[in-house]
């Protein structure tokens, strides 16, 4: 099958829907299927305000339209809201092409985080935007209820994987965690406001916090967090290193739909603790971590929990997994001929 995905977040973005893309596209490839992608680095761009890693094109329905003529794609999946997403999105409707997309950020919490705008005037947008859509992916059952109380019933699971060679439980400590007063209690992720690393570093919890990754909000909390250990960003054998290293896995987070983190520190065999949110809540259960509106609670039972536990329920995350249900979400797609083209692009069931 020829599949475009159509998508702000790319390369050389560091977060978890480019990393979901990257895997999916490279499992897809391995089946067999012909992708490309359509991404910020082919158009004038500009940073993001506030996210300046993040790029936003400068492009319309016309240029992109090109591109996808260019391609002549069996299947479209738009898989981002940004000025990519809104130009693909409109020259589908123009050209009457079935298109998927998926909710991959929960926008109302996450613009309400950053700017004084009310949840319920981003949900209109949102309803908007993917109302056209043959199907929405979207990576938990508590999102797709919470789409459908929105009016947006058309969703079909696309969960998340792990790199199981690469995050596993027999890996070392990373050794810059080797003489840390225990427990360690670990965070990784964007440093950013949207994530709420502060609830998670003014726990009371007696060990070492440290904190993996980098952004907007990382001189702040350093200042406001002296004895806090903050590792900057880690990627490949030394974050799965940090992983394995720490005796629980924070995820502070109230705002994101998944949490692929979350699934790398178990198969890690490491437990987690959340707040009992969509995201964390869909997936830590049978003794893998806790999850408590008090986040020093949920870090206490955490610790309590047994590591073979957190690895088992890690194990059951398979990037193959992820791209079955994402093609089987593309199939339910009738593609329709591309104009000016006389060969039918119907996706084979």
């Amino acid at each position: 099958m020829k599949i475009l995905i159509v998508s702000d977040a790319w390369e050389p973005q560091v977060n978890g829907v480019v990393r979901t893309l990257q895997a999916t596209l490279a499992e897809l490839r391995v089946a067999g299927h012909e992708v490309a992608v359509i991404s910020p680095g082919l158009f004038r761009s500009v940073p993001c305000p506030t996210y300046g890693e993040i790029r936003l094109a400068l492009a319309g329905a016309r240029s992109v339209g090109r591109h996808i003529a260019a391609f002549a794609p069996q299947a479209i999946h738009i898989s981002t809201e940004g000025p990519l997403g809104l130009a693909a999105r409109r020259w589908c409707l123009r050209n009457r092409f079935p298109f998927t997309t998926a909710y991959h950020t929960r926008f109302p919490e996450y613009v309400a985080a950053r700017l004084p705008v009310p949840p319920a005037l981003v949900w209109r947008f949102i309803r908007w935007f993917h109302r056209p859509a043959q199907h929405i992916m979207v990576a938990t059952r508590s999102l797709a209820r919470e789409l459908a109380e929105q009016g947006l019933p058309q969703t079909m699971m696309w969960e998340r994987g792990v790199d199981h060679a690469l995050f596993r439980p027999d890996r070392a400590a990373h050794p810059a965690l080797a003489d840390l007063p225990r427990p360690i209690q670990l965070y990784v992720g964007r440093v950013a406001v949207e994530k709420n690393i502060g609830a998670f570093l003014d726990t009371a919890h007696p060990g070492t916090k440290v904190v993996v990754g980098d952004g907007p909000a990382l001189a702040a909390l350093r200042a406001r967090h002296p004895g806090a250990v903050f590792l900057g960003k880690l990627g490949g054998d030394d974050l799965a290193a940090a992983y394995a290293g720490a005796d629980v896995f924070v995820f502070p987070s109230r705002t994101d739909t998944f949490g692929l983190v979350v699934i790398e520190a178990l198969s890690c065999g490491t437990p987690v603790a959340a707040y009992p949110v969509p995201g964390p809540g869909d997936i830590v259960t049978g003794g893998a971590g806790a999850l408590d509106e008090k986040l020093g609670h949920a870090i206490a039972r955490a610790l309590a929990c047994d590591r073979a536990d957190a690895a088992a329920l890690g194990a059951r995350y398979s990037w193959a997994g992820c791209t079955a249900q994402f093609v089987r979400a593309l199939t339910f797609v009738p593609g329709d001929p591309l104009p000016g083209t006389a060969a039918p692009l119907g996706v084979a069931a």
